[in-house]
């Protein structure tokens, strides 16, 4: 087990939501035996930032920036993407998970996209260059780059040890969303291997801000895989929001966080 995890449970007292069905809390599980640790929030930035800063210390201290570590958490943020891998598609799926010794720590950190025919976009203008009404809709919570699948509302997410090739886990993961409109449309899977150890919603931004905020904790599970499914629609031109007369909840990603990947044993 994770003592970060386990050590948050005890000092915050936590509730661990372990169910079969629909819950208050708006996630789901198909085993009843799985506990988990569910931190989020919506509003603008200010209104997060505390809900945030409580996943960091569920996930562990300190924030690496090097391979090695054995506790502690990792973050990516895309504002270290550089300027060739930056409003376009061509976002390279091991970008944050390079284990190539010539390439700087940045690049460790142990984060793998799945492709499955996707084509992923770090984007610096609040994706003008695909519709100009995207700018007035997203806003970025880590100035100024924000993420999404261009090609499908699904992003699959796996891990290796940082700086490695091995397969790896984790037992937390929390992330960012800009413009959660619908109250169904955009969830986080998570799998250990085959066995999905639930389906968490994304609360609807509120008030004045764009940000929702979903982590989720499993004191006594290794998270292998996650699936991110961000709004129903997908990002292109002439297609727009829900929020401006359009059919489809159009939702981008910012920050992920996530405890020390571990070597798979």
């Amino acid at each position: 087990m994770n003592k970060n995890f386990y050590g948050c449970i005890v000092a915050f007292s936590i509730t661990l939501f372990s169910c079969s069905k629909e819950s208050d809390s708006g996630n789901s599980t198909t085993d009843p035996s799985v506990k988990s640790i569910v931190v989020i929030a919506s509003g603008d930035s200010a209104a997060i930032v505390s809900k945030i800063n409580e996943f960091r210390l569920l996930a562990g201290n300190p924030l690496n920036t090097a391979p090695g570590a054995t506790n502690g958490r990792r973050e990516v943020n895309w504002d270290g993407v550089p300027a060739a891998f930056t409003n376009n598609n061509s976002y390279p799926f091991d970008f944050f998970g390079s284990a190539d010794p010539a390439l700087g720590n940045g690049r460790k950190r142990g984060l793998i996209l799945n492709a499955n025919g996707s084509q992923f976009r770090v984007d610096s203008s609040r994706f003008e260059q695909i519709d100009p009404s995207y700018p007035t809709q997203f806003e970025a919570f880590s100035k100024s780059r924000l993420f999404v699948n261009t090609s499908s509302p699904v992003t699959e997410v796996s891990f290796k040890v940082p700086g490695g090739s091995e397969a790896a886990y984790v037992q937390g993961f929390g992330l960012i969303f800009s413009d959660v409109d619908d109250a169904t449309s955009t969830t986080v899977q998570f799998y250990n291997g085959d066995k999905s150890l639930g389906l968490f919603k994304a609360p609807v931004r509120s008030g004045n801000g764009s940000f929702s905020f979903l982590g989720v904790g499993f004191p006594e599970e290794k998270v292998t895989r996650i699936k991110i499914t961000s709004g129903n629609g997908v990002l292109a031109a002439g297609v727009k929001d829900i929020s401006n007369g359009g059919s489809k909840d159009l939702v981008v990603m910012d920050d992920f966080i996530y405890d020390e990947p571990r070597k798979l044993q």
